[in-house]
């Protein structure tokens, strides 16, 4: 079963918090793990993550915290879960330098070229839905 993973899951609770609190000046980890009963550490490293690859920015200081880097329009779902999890594939032998080291099947798999296919429409339909479509 295609699942999202822990990371992900926080990381986009975490963006659509900071989207729907826009007029705000910014929102911190601690008042987004408490709204969504989340770990603390975790919420904030994720919001590291998304803060590295341009997803948000932080404010630092007594009155800091994250707000969006970009309009809601222009951030979508993949630029998210890639942010946390840069190896999102469904499968461990279609990761980068992935071999037979990693699959005992993967000279003889017959299902990995069809399931790069169907990774390839599943990232297509993530970089498609923006986060103003789950706000």
């Amino acid at each position: 079963m295609l699942k999202l993973s822990k990371k992900s899951e926080y990381a986009l609770m975490a963006v659509k918090y900071i989207a729907l609190q826009q007029n705000r000046a910014c929102v911190t980890a601690r008042e987004i793990a408490s709204n969504y009963n989340l770990p603390y550490e975790l919420v904030s490293k994720v919001l590291q993550q998304l803060t590295r690859y341009n997803v948000v920015f932080s404010i630092q200081g007594a009155r800091g915290g994250y707000k969006l880097s970009k309009g809601t329009s222009d951030i979508s779902l993949i630029d998210i879960i890639s942010a946390v999890e840069p190896r999102h594939q469904i499968t461990n032998c279609m990761m980068e330098g992935s071999s037979v080291e990693d699959c005992e099947h993967y000279d003889c798999c017959m299902i990995r070229d069809p399931l790069i296919k169907v990774q390839s429409k599943i990232d297509n339909l993530l970089k498609n839905i923006m986060i103003t479509e789950i706000i």
